[in-house]
């Protein structure tokens, strides 16, 4: 996928559900993954001609892993114009040394954003950027249908109302694989993830279970993100 690709299907996302407004100041936050990045890439571009102008910063929650090195992301962060935050802790002793938690990934994502959200506040940040992408919505709605027997995805735009913060998703219609084309493409300074529970998850079960199901039933995954779109209140464009 061409960067130009990138920022169509980013702004189309933007447009449908109305996620940035003029004066907003977003916090973009950063994993080091291959979608996180592109994201990023997306959303420094579209800012230099959307028609509302908006600020970025791209925020990083380190959760104390000795292997990680954010000096590639944070030189990208310099060469696209973003200001670029690390939020030191230390998350990943607490869960694996502490707790020594056996199913650690729900745990952690709940402090990942305890920090993050309090990180954007103290820059100022008023709505959070996440790169959940076109598979994503669809291995959410499969989990929910597996584990908790609703039909449920997040929602493209969603107001926190005991933060007083908006979380947009501007990925929402972009494909994995496009992803992966953009990063080898432009050689994006991915960073592997050093968590131990990295690709032993529940989440990584769906998304390889829904790759079968799209082997198997050709064009099931747009199928099934149509369905999501025209089932769930919180999808309908305006």
């Amino acid at each position: 996928m061409k960067l130009q690709q990138l920022y169509s299907f980013t702004r189309k996302a933007i447009d449908d559900y109305h996620m940035i407004s003029a004066g907003d100041h977003i916090a973009v936050g950063i994993s080091g993954g291959k979608d996180s990045l592109a994201m990023l890439y997306a959303l420094s571009g579209i800012r230099r001609f959307y028609p509302a102008s908006f600020e970025l910063t791209a925020v990083t929650v380190d959760l104390g892993f000795e292997n990680l090195n954010l000096d590639r992301i944070a030189a990208l962060c310099a060469e696209l114009d973003v200001p670029y935050h690390i939020v030191k802790t230390d998350i990943g002793r607490i869960i694996f040394e502490d707790r020594k938690e056996s199913s650690p990934c729900s745990l952690c994502a709940k402090m990942r954003k305890g920090a993050l959200n309090q990180a954007m506040k103290e820059l100022g940040c008023g709505k959070i950027a996440y790169a959940h992408h076109r598979d994503d919505v669809v291995e959410t709605m499969l989990l929910s249908l597996i584990y908790e027997g609703r039909f449920h995805c997040f929602a493209p735009v969603t107001y926190l109302d005991r933060m007083d913060m908006t979380v947009i998703r501007p990925l929402l219609y972009v494909q994995e694989a496009d992803v992966i084309g953009f990063v080898n493409k432009y050689d994006v300074p991915v960073v592997k993830s050093p968590c131990p529970a990295d690709g032993h998850t529940k989440r990584e079960y769906a998304h390889l279970l829904l790759q079968q199901l799209n082997r198997e039933n050709p064009g099931v995954k747009e199928r099934m993100f149509h369905a999501v779109q025209d089932m769930l209140p919180a999808w309908k464009t305006q």
